[in-house]
């Protein structure tokens, strides 16, 4: 408890504080610190490391041609301004209120999400659908039901990088949805490149409208979001533009449970995987009655509002965080 794991790469400058409870075994990429309470807060550290100032110092030492990484006597030889031991406290209390209430934002996602997921499988895996005792089930395939293409859902369109040389598409106001924006999420609430006008307009065929069920098929595959707007992604990421809107529950999760399929069908000998847009529209799933999908999407379009009402709000708070912690360290900001 209290000691703080630093990463050296991948991505240098990361760090995070033990729990009580935790156990974890330190990779070669990270580094140890135990910081002496006496001295120090151990929170009030690990913000101190994460704050925008000390990032820049640190990774400005940053060498290694493919994978920058941060040497063990830079790390050493950080210099560290300690306030006094109560005015850190302060510090790190304040901070960790915010990071408290969205980890407490993130576990009702995830309970939200199991509790769709779970009537996902029970519907659709073990087939104790409503009224399931009166359906004949013939291979597999209950009555009223079919197996279907994935690209019988719907366009299925695979992402595409305007040309990175040309500043003047980049930074603009539409998303653009690459693997790292994927993970941990049901929304992509932020991405890390946007596009201009000028750049999405070079694709105009790329765009995915809101609701847009992303799925990733090269390297890391079988992460799935959905949409929140008008956005663009590359081209590791197959995309459904769905025919019917009540199929949108029912095909996340769908698309979800595909992942050991996705990797099957990407491996090619490569050393990456990689599922092309033919590959994935030619994957079959079962397709349930009308009936039923809309029963499904009328249990999940509140369960999902509120997900995205959660994320909008860890998004939020994570940015009065990240304002506050620079201006707390360098005491712009008096507690």
């Amino acid at each position: 408890k209290d000691d703080i794991i630093f990463a050296r790469e991948a991505p240098a400058g990361n760090a995070a504080i033990i729990r009580a409870g935790q156990e974890v075994c330190l990779g070669q990429r990270t580094v140890l610190i135990r910081p002496d309470k006496k001295k120090v807060c151990p929170q009030f550290l690990a913000y101190y490391i994460l704050a925008p100032k000390q990032q820049y110092e640190l990774l400005g030492t940053a060498n290694g041609a493919t994978v920058a990484h941060v040497n063990i006597p830079i790390i050493r030889n950080m210099p560290v301004n300690l306030p006094k031991i109560e005015i850190q406290e302060r510090i790190a209390e304040i901070l960790s209120s915010y990071d408290d209430l969205i980890e407490n934002n993130k576990k009702q996602i995830k309970l939200l999400e199991e509790a769709a997921e779970r009537l996902y499988r029970e519907w659709f895996v073990d087939l104790h659908f409503p009224r399931y005792e009166n359906t004949e089930i013939i291979d597999g395939v209950p009555e009223g039901w079919k197996k279907q293409k994935i690209s019988e859902f719907g366009e299925i369109i695979t992402g595409k990088t305007p040309p990175t040389t040309k500043e003047q598409y980049y930074g603009g106001n539409i998303p653009f949805v690459k693997i790292p924006d994927m993970h941990n999420c049901v929304y992509p609430i932020v991405t890390e490149f946007t596009l201009t006008t000028e750049g999405a307009n070079t694709q105009k065929n790329k765009f995915i409208p809101k609701n847009g069920i992303m799925v990733s098929c090269i390297a890391t595959v079988g992460l799935v979001n959905i949409a929140i707007e008008t956005c663009q992604t590359n081209q590791q990421i197959n995309s459904i533009v769905l025919n019917d809107e009540q199929d949108l529950y029912y095909t996340y999760f769908t698309m979800k449970r595909l992942k050991a399929l996705l990797e099957g069908v990407g491996s090619n000998g490569a050393t990456m995987t990689n599922v092309n847009k033919t590959k994935f529209g030619n994957l079959e799933v079962l397709y349930p009655g009308n009936n039923l999908r809309k029963d499904y999407f009328d249990y999940c379009k509140p369960i999902f509002e509120k997900i995205y009402a959660l994320s909008i709000g860890v998004h939020k708070l994570s940015q009065v965080r990240d304002g506050l912690l620079p201006k707390l360290m360098s005491g712009e900001i008096e507690v």
